[in-house]
């Protein structure tokens, strides 16, 4: 019978919520356990269509973790940056620019944040893949592998595969038309990841105006945020403007990405948003973050679902000739080795530049 005793694991304390008058973005709350069964799901995705129509973030509910769940992965999400010895860390370093992936530690100073002022980031993540078992960990992680790859499988099936079961409703598809492109045993990298942002000199707040990642797009399907206090979080609102990101206790943050875009013809577009300094009242703390990122499988191509009745009479927006789609693993392989990398142009569009991926256009927003 397995041990029912966890490994010990020095706690992270989470800083109080900012006290400061903030813009923020009017997000819908979406109730997950509404989506285990046919009549709640009929409820929701009305909800969840209007919302991400939006704004693009939606927040996320009742998802069958309790509070202290979201705190023990807290705490083990810290291990990372606060055990690992720094050599131990470029054993384990992601070749990010090689294979297009971040499963492994990203140091800091490695994305750009500021070409034209030389800023570069203060982020340090560490990417494990949803199934654990596929790459190798630093030693202090290794004992809480069990915890993280039960944190996976809940992202994914509990979380994910509701939604995308949400966002098949609102295209009146087949409810497991999403699902089916997203396995837990396929061969994406749907990814855990904890992120750590440090704070920075006040020099580099201001050469970059106090953005610490500037805005953009995920790669993926859909993206799961762990809700925490240190704000920073920024979408565009659709007049333009930045607006904050509230924390919600053990809520989840829910937007969609590129490949979400791809499968719902433009219906569903992805969404911007960006890191900047937290408030003022929290200069002084580092921000932790727990993510998942989906991915559908690598050998998915990312073409329209052209069979939707919505999207046939809302039109299809293609960002390339279906016969020109690219499969996941290179859409994924060109956006990552690229990021924060490569020299941007600028765009036609104010404060935006762009680079190609694949043939396709991709916008970063300054």
């Amino acid at each position: 019978m397995p041990s029912l005793t966890l490994p010990e694991c020095g706690r992270y304390i989470s800083p109080p919520a900012t006290n400061e008058d903030l813009e923020f973005a009017d997000l819908a709350i979406v109730d997950l356990s509404k989506a285990h069964t046919p009549e709640g799901r009929a409820e929701l995705y009305p909800q969840l269509r209007d919302a991400l129509r939006t704004y693009g973030f939606v927040y996320a509910i009742n998802h069958g973790y309790s509070q202290a769940q979201r705190d023990r992965i807290f705490d083990i999400s810290n291990v990372p940056f606060t055990v690992v010895p720094p050599d131990e860390m470029k054993t384990y370093a992601a070749n990010i620019e090689k294979v297009g992936y971040y499963a492994g530690f990203k140091a800091r100073q490695f994305w750009k944040v500021d070409a034209e002022n030389q800023v570069l980031d203060q982020i340090e993540h560490y990417g494990i893949n949803k199934d654990v078992t596929r790459r190798p960990h630093p030693q202090a992680l290794r004992p809480f592998l069990p915890e993280i790859d039960a944190f996976a499988r809940h992202n994914h099936f509990n979380v994910v595969h509701p939604i995308l079961r949400l966002l098949a409703l609102s295209l009146e598809l087949p409810e497991e038309t999403l699902v089916e492109k997203h396995n837990f045993n396929g061969t994406g990298e749907a990814c855990v990841r904890f992120m750590k942002y440090y704070r920075r000199t006040k020099e580099e707040e201001e050469k970059s105006k106090n953005v610490w990642l500037k805005g953009h797009t995920d790669v993926g399907s859909v993206t799961i945020l762990w809700s925490q206090p240190v704000g920073g979080l920024q979408i565009q609102a659709p007049d333009g403007r930045w607006k904050w990101v509230r924390h919600i206790e053990n809520a989840l943050v829910i937007n969609t990405g590129d490949m979400m875009d791809f499968f719902s013809g433009g219906y569903y577009k992805p969404t911007i948003h960006r890191v900047v300094q937290p408030p003022e009242d929290q200069h002084n703390y580092d921000r932790l973050g727990v993510f998942f990122f989906s991915m559908p499988d690598d050998d998915v191509r990312l073409m329209p679902c052209v069979e939707s009745p919505v999207l046939r009479q809302f039109g299809i927006q293609r960002r390339c000739p279906d016969e020109d789609a690219p499969l996941c693993a290179a859409w994924r392989k060109g956006r990552t080795t690229t990021y924060g990398r490569s020299d941007l142009k600028k765009g036609i569009e104010h404060n935006v530049e762009e680079e190609v991926i694949e043939g396709i256009v991709v916008k970063h927003y300054n």
